[in-house]
């Protein structure tokens, strides 16, 4: 139980405005509270600060367990109900190393940054790389709230467009991955592709890789 301050520890001012402001200088409080009283006269006054001052202490307490309530009711909703469990923490694991080798093992571009590369509108720079990423011409990766593009998806012959091939290899692959399951799969090596990894034949082989595509979904399919 929190302790009640001990109403004593409160000193209270009586007097005129004139009066109290020369007394003033002797506290050394950091903050002092004015309650100006409109006809009363000191007796009636001095009974009105001592009722304060007995009262303030438990205002204090009140405040200062709601504000303990509260820190509580935070930490309860941040903290998990229970440990998470050994698989869980696995999972969390692996999925930390494939998002980090995906970020590592390619150029990712900001939306501004494929709009400066393609010459585009300045004006609202987002708006043809998102208009790409819906009509299925390139995908995105969502990363602390930005959305990030394969720099492996442009075309540098065609003023960095997204290449053509790449519509094809999405719209084969569908709904299946996002865009992260997208990123993993073009960096991972392809047995279809003679273990070489989609992303780095995209440019050279694009054909080969739609027929790799074409093969993972018909895995999915059999499975």
């Amino acid at each position: 139980m929190t302790a009640i301050r001990d109403p004593a520890a409160f000193d209270t001012l009586v007097g005129t405005p004139s009066e109290v402001r020369s007394r003033l200088d002797k506290f050394k409080a950091e903050q002092v509270i004015v309650l100006p009283v409109e006809r009363a006269d000191a007796q009636h006054a001095g009974l009105l600060a001592q009722m304060l001052a007995s009262v303030i202490p438990f205002i204090e307490t009140v405040l200062r367990e709601q504000n303990e309530q509260t820190l509580k009711a935070l930490i309860s909703a941040v903290v998990p109900k229970a440990p998470p469990t050994p698989a869980v923490l696995r999972e969390a694991a692996m999925l930390a190393r494939s998002r980090t080798a995906v970020l590592e093992g390619a150029d990712w571009l900001t939306a501004a940054k494929v709009a400066e590369l393609a010459g585009l509108s300045a004006t609202n720079p987002s708006t043809q790389p998102n208009k790409w990423k819906r009509e299925r011409r390139i995908f995105a990766i969502h990363h602390n709230g930005v959305d990030y593009f394969p720099g492996y998806g442009l075309d540098p012959d065609a003023d960095w467009r997204p290449r053509k091939a790449l519509k094809s290899i999405l719209d084969v692959l569908g709904d299946e991955k996002d865009g992260w399951g997208l990123a993993y799969w073009f960096l991972s090596a392809n047995s279809f592709l003679g273990g070489r990894r989609p992303q780095d034949v995209l440019a050279t082989q694009p054909t080969q890789v739609i027929a790799a595509a074409s093969d993972e979904m018909q895995g999915v399919v059999h499975a």
